[in-house]
């Protein structure tokens, strides 16, 4: 008889301790979070020209840019450092002297200037999450008769989002 009771108590303590007879009380745990929308900057690699020689000369550069997914947003350039530059009429500064003209293009075919205007000159696009490379488009114009020398300009880029 007592090996029966001791089962028999064994079996109601795992039954009484089972969580299905416990009390309980539930809650709700709110989950948040919150996506800011943001742009940075991948790789940006410089247009480098080369040797000019008085013929058109041709060269690109890139600019990455990842932005929140669904981020609308628009790359611009500015004129460059030398007094007096504009988005159309860049020029790089000369060492010893002197100064160079070129231009920035958003297309291939170089007609179309990548300035800091938006919906007019600047490249919009919508972020995915991820890098998207942009090419930029370089020109020296032919028949410029610039001194001999090294000649660069920085040009600021922006983006707006």
């Amino acid at each position: 008889m007592l090996k029966a009771q001791h089962v028999y108590f064994g079996f109601l303590v795992l039954l009484l301790s089972h969580p299905a007879f416990a009390p309980t009380t539930t809650g709700n745990l709110p989950i948040n979070a919150t996506v800011n929308a943001a742009c940075i900057f991948g790789n940006i690699t410089s247009v480098n020209f080369g040797n000019y020689t008085g013929a058109i000369n041709n060269a690109t550069g890139g600019v990455e840019v990842n932005c929140t997914n669904g981020t609308t947003y628009n790359i611009s350039l500015g004129p460059g450092t030398f007094p007096g530059a504009t988005v159309t009429t860049r020029q790089m500064t000369g060492t010893p002297t002197g100064s160079l003209a070129y231009a920035l293009f958003r297309n291939s075919g170089r007609t179309q200037n990548w300035g800091q205007t938006i919906g007019t000159d600047t490249v919009a696009g919508t972020g995915t999450g991820v890098i998207q490379p942009y090419t930029v488009y370089g020109q020296i114009a032919a028949g410029l008769t610039p001194a001999a020398g090294s000649y660069n300009d920085t040009v600021v880029i922006t983006i707006t989002y």
